[in-house]
């Protein structure tokens, strides 16, 4: 085993330090690519259930339309700014869309959770405001990559 691959190891996050940071992020970088082939990286806040990534993005951006021919993104959620504070999660796999689009309050029991945590997170209120411009994607992933530098101890 390599020294990288050692050092991987050490400074990976553990399923519940995963779970603990993305609840308390708030800034996700979202990653999609155009028909070309042309990278396109956008901000979006989001929230965390366990297992997928809940994404509120606006139904007429570049993000949506590409996502609509190529489901595949990646997303970064990092925090940190020395060195040795560095943390982050980056997950990839495929976009689904999830209820009406855009999104108007039309009952859709998957959406319970994520419209519960969405609010609570950003508002500070009980119940999602729907304003007709965004809709709902959700990731799953297929990989997650974790790192927490502050694990080295200033090594």
């Amino acid at each position: 085993m390599t020294a990288i691959q050692r050092r991987g190891r050490r400074i990976m996050m553990t399923d519940a330090e995963r779970d603990a940071f993305l609840t308390e992020q708030r800034t996700c970088r979202v990653a999609t690519v155009s028909a070309d082939g042309t990278p396109h990286v956008g901000a979006l806040w989001f929230v965390w259930d366990g297992a997928s990534l809940w994404l509120y993005s606006i139904t007429r951006s570049r993000r949506w339309a590409q996502l609509r021919k190529d489901a595949r993104l990646a997303v970064l959620v990092d925090d940190g700014v020395e060195y040795g504070e560095l943390r982050g999660i980056e997950l990839s796999g495929t976009a689904a869309f999830v209820g009406e689009a855009p999104r108007t309050g039309e009952p859709c029991p998957e959406l319970d959770v994520p419209e519960r945590l969405f609010p609570q997170k950003y508002f500070g209120m009980t119940r999602m405001p729907h304003d007709g411009r965004h809709a709902w994607l959700r990731l799953t992933p297929d990989a997650m990559t974790s790192w927490d530098f502050r694990k080295l101890g200033g090594a």
